[in-house]
């Protein structure tokens, strides 16, 4: 077992606190957006006596992340398999550098990803059934793209709000007029990003804010932007990002267009199962990672052997910000109270 030393990310978009506070570290006055605990090249972790996690734990299939958003990150989607490896076949065949900012697919994996909230946790999640974005649209007076909405598929608006086929001002002076989340959220964003047709985008998305222990799995090609929250994110060992819109970030509309996963989400909330008393797993299909939390009370001690290759992550408890690698086969004892999240490879 070896203890795991992350990587902090300050993004704009972080809080200056809410990471800081976990890892029992003094807030600097950055933003700390994110802590990867992984393999990943752009930031690998390290263990106790300063190696890389990697010269023990191999390249792991997932990264484990802390994630703090103080406001709204871009609008954006990840690639499946295929595309993903045509993607960054394409760009290394036309001499992107890797680390270039316009550079949109990293590495040749897909990024499948959940988020589990710690916090109240609000975030665009996939597109809202048709006929609840018409009613959403209605109650607005935003009538014009309602009608649009009733007569045209989903891929066809939303190429059309891209490509400037269809003015969106007259929707943004009518959410200007109502004070529901839905019209603020497009108000606040017109204002932060003139003239950027995902603020309109947003309004055919399912706004959801999920509670402590709720859940959101994003697959290939589901449409989301992370507002406010504080939560834990696992995901594919990837960092391919096709960004739409809400950042000063590179966008590539074209590329998106092809990776959207069109098809309603009505429900995206993840609500884990208890398997065992206080083991709690979360449904994450065709992922490289099965991810679980484990909630230990005072008066208990829980020995757990790693089935695979595994990282296990402190939110609450003594060692509140721990992170520990478990090779296979090793055991630890869990002292309660705590909560901790556990990730393992997803074998065969």
């Amino acid at each position: 077992m070896h203890t795991v030393h992350g990587r902090a990310q300050h993004y704009t978009w972080g809080d200056p606190t809410s990471i800081p506070e976990l890892l029992s570290i003094a807030a600097d006055g950055q933003p700390w957006a994110e802590w990867w605990m992984g393999t990943h090249p752009s930031a690998s972790s390290t263990i106790d006596d300063g190696q890389s996690l990697q010269s023990v734990a191999g390249d792991l299939p997932y990264l484990l992340k802390l994630i703090a958003a103080a406001q709204p990150l871009s609008l954006q989607a990840h690639p499946d398999a295929v595309r993903a490896v045509e993607g960054f076949d394409r760009e290394e065949a036309l001499g992107v550098p890797r680390d270039s900012p316009t550079r949109v697919y990293r590495d040749a994996f897909a990024k499948p990803e959940m988020l589990c909230a710690l916090t109240s946790f609000d975030t665009l999640c996939g597109f809202r059934p048709v006929d609840a974005t018409i009613s959403v649209l209605h109650d607005l007076e935003a009538l014009d793209l309602a009608a649009f909405v009733k007569h045209e598929k989903l891929a066809t608006v939303v190429a059309a709000l891209y490509h400037a086929e269809f003015d969106v001002s007259t929707t943004i002076a009518a959410c200007a007029r109502f004070d529901r989340p839905e019209a603020k959220l497009v108000t606040d964003l017109a204002h932060a990003y003139p003239g950027d047709p995902s603020v309109v985008v947003t309004l055919l998305l399912n706004r959801i804010v999920m509670t402590g222990g709720e859940a959101v799995f994003l697959g290939p090609g589901n449409l989301h932007a992370y507002l406010r929250g504080f939560g834990v994110e696992i995901m594919a060992n990837s960092d391919n990002i096709v960004r739409g819109g809400l950042t000063v970030k590179h966008v590539d509309v074209d590329e998106l267009l092809e990776v959207l996963d069109f098809d309603p989400v009505p429900d995206p909330v993840v609500r884990p199962v208890e398997v065992e008393p206080g083991r709690w797993r979360y449904d994450t299909p065709d992922t490289p990672f099965v991810l679980w939390r484990f909630e230990v009370s005072a008066a208990q001690h829980v020995e757990h052997r790693a089935a695979g290759r595994e990282l296990l992550l402190w939110v609450k408890g003594r060692d509140h910000g721990d992170c520990r690698y478990l090779a296979p086969g090793e055991t630890i004892e869990l002292n309660g109270p705590a909560t901790v999240f556990r990730v393992e490879e997803a074998l065969g």
